[in-house]
C-alpha cells in the first residue's frame, strides 16, 4: 500500500537520470570551451576598452600611500577589481576603462573575478537610480552606518562595510548576511502565506475550481523573480532561485521533491546555464548547505517535526557544515557557536524589519544589534587541509546510500567542533 502512495520521481529510472547528466555534462564542456576562447582572446590583447559601474569602492594604504580598490562590473559581463589613485568617491558613477589583461589573469579567474590594471579615462557621475533611492530610505533610518551596511546587505546584497564583516565571521552568521536560500525560503513562506489568506476567501466564494497552489505560487514565484533581478543575481540566490521554481513546478505536478536527484540537476542545469557559478565560492557553500539539510531529512523522518526544526536542522547543518568551512575560512570564535540560535531568531526577524523598514521604524532594533556585534573581540585561525575537506565530502556521498557513513559522518562533524571551540 505504501509503494502505491510514494510520489513518482523526478527520474523514473536511474538511467534516465544518468543520461540528462551525461548531456548536461556535454553543454557544461562546450560551453567552458567556447568561454576559454574567449578568455584567450581577452588575454592576448595588449588593451582593452569598456566602460564599468562601480559595484564597490574603498580605500587601503600601503607604505603611507592611499589608494583606490575598486569592484567593477563592465557592459560585457566581467567582474574585476582594479586600483586607482584618482580622487574618489566613485559612488554612483560610471567608468570609461582602458584595462591591460595579461596572463597573469587565469581562466578560472575570467569566469569569476580578477585583478587587472587598468587607467581611468573618463568619470561620468550617474542620476540616482529607484534602488539607490530605496538604498539610501533604508541607510536613513539608522544613525551609525555599519548598521544601514547591514540592513543594505541583507535585503540587496550590496556589500557589508568593512568594518563589521570581521564580527560577522566571529559570530558564524556570514550565510545569514549573505543573500541565498536562506532568505529567499523566508521570502517564499511570507509572501506565499500572506497571498493564499487574502486568496482563500475569494477562491471559496467565486472560484473554487482554481488550484491555490498554482495561483498564488504563481504570483510568488514573479514576485521572487523580480527580487533576484533587483539585486542583481547573487551566484547562492540564483541557486535558490532555480531550486523554487523548479521545485514549485515539481509539486504541482505531484512528483518527489526533497531528493539528491532534485539537487543534482539544478546545480547541472544552473552550471549549464551560466558556467561561471563553477568557480563561485558563495554558490557551492549554498549547495552544500542544502545537501546536508536533506542527508538530515533523509535519515530523520521518524521523528517529529519540532525536533527535526528546532534541533536538527540549525544545529546539525551548523556542525557538519564546518569541515566544509574551514579548508577555506579559518576564522574561529567562541561565539560561532551562537549560530545556530542566530539563525533561528533570523527567521522571524528578517520580515519583521522588512516590515519595520517599510513604515519607517527600521532602527528599533539598532541598539541590541550594536550589542551583538560588540561581543567578539577576538579570534583565531584554524584551516583544514585540502585532503580532508575531499575525503569529508567523498564520505558525505556515500552516505546518501549508507546510514552508517551517514552517523560516521555525523561524528566526524561533532568531534571537529568540540576540537575547535574547546581546544583551538
Amino acid at each position: 500500500m505504501s509503494a502505491a502512495l510514494e510520489k513518482p520521481k523526478l527520474f523514473p529510472e536511474n538511467r534516465q537520470f544518468v543520461l540528462f547528466a551525461l548531456v548536461m555534462l556535454c553543454i557544461i564542456v562546450l560551453r567552458l570551451f567556447f568561454e576559454y576562447l574567449a578568455y584567450e582572446a581577452f588575454v592576448s590583447k595588449p588593451f582593452y576598452y569598456t566602460h564599468t559601474e562601480v559595484m564597490d569602492a574603498y580605500i587601503k594604504t600601503k607604505e603611507d600611500k592611499r589608494y583606490w580598490v575598486l569592484k567593477l562590473k563592465s557592459d560585457e559581463g566581467f567582474v574585476f577589481y582594479t586600483t586607482s589613485h584618482t580622487k574618489g568617491p566613485f559612488q554612483h558613477t560610471r567608468l570609461r576603462l582602458q584595462i591591460f589583461p595579461n596572463k597573469s589573469i587565469r581562466f578560472w579567474d575570467y569566469l569569476g573575478t580578477f585583478y587587472v590594471k587598468s587607467r581611468i579615462k573618463k568619470i561620468e557621475k550617474l542620476p540616482a537610480s529607484f534602488k539607490d533611492t530605496v538604498l539610501e530610505k533604508v541607510a536613513a533610518q539608522h544613525q551609525e552606518h555599519v548598521l544601514a551596511s547591514f540592513y543594505n546587505g541583507i535585503f540587496f546584497a550590496t556589500t557589508i562595510d568593512r568594518s563589521i564583516r570581521d564580527k560577522i565571521n566571529m559570530l558564524g552568521v556570514s550565510h545569514v548576511v549573505s543573500l541565498s536560500g536562506f532568505h529567499l525560503s523566508i521570502l517564499w513562506g511570507v509572501v506565499y502565506g500572506l497571498l493564499l489568506l487574502f486568496y482563500r476567501p475569494l477562491q471559496q466564494r467565486y472560484f473554487p475550481y482554481r488550484f491555490a497552489l498554482f495561483d498564488v505560487g504563481l504570483v510568488a514565484i514573479l514576485f521572487l523573480g523580480f527580487y533576484v533581478w533587483f539585486v542583481d543575481y547573487p551566484p547562492a540566490l540564483v541557486r535558490s532561485y532555480a531550486m523554487v521554481f523548479v521545485g514549485w513546478v515539481i509539486v504541482l505536478l505531484g512528483m518527489e521533491l526533497l531528493s539528491f536527484t532534485f539537487l543534482a540537476t539544478i546545480v547541472l542545469v544552473i552550471s549549464a546555464l551560466f558556467p561561471s557559478m563553477l568557480v563561485s565560492l558563495s554558490f557551492w557553500l549554498s549547495v552544500a548547505g542544502v545537501f546536508y539539510i536533506f542527508l538530515v531529512l533523509q535519515y530523520s523522518k521518524s521523528l517529529k517535526t519540532w525536533i527535526i526544526s528546532l534541533l536538527l536542522i540549525p544545529f546539525g547543518i551548523f556542525a557538519l557544515m564546518l569541515p566544509i568551512v574551514h579548508p577555506i575560512f579559518g576564522v574561529t570564535s567562541a561565539y560561532q557557536l551562537l549560530s545556530p540560535f542566530l539563525s533561528m531568531v533570523f527567521v522571524p526577524f528578517y520580515p519583521l524589519v522588512i516590515v519595520l523598514h517599510l513604515v519607517g521604524y527600521g532602527n528599533l532594533f539598532d541598539s541590541a544589534l550594536l550589542w551583538l556585534f560588540a561581543l567578539p573581540q577576538q579570534s583565531s585561525e584554524h584551516f583544514l587541509p585540502v585532503w580532508s575537506l575531499l575525503v569529508y565530502v567523498a564520505l558525505s556521498v556515500w552516505a546518501i546510500w549508507d546510514k552508517k557513513v551517514f552517523y560516521a559522518v555525523c561524528g566526524l562533524a561533532l568531534m571537529y567542533t568540540f576540537y575547535l571551540f574547546l581546544f583551538v
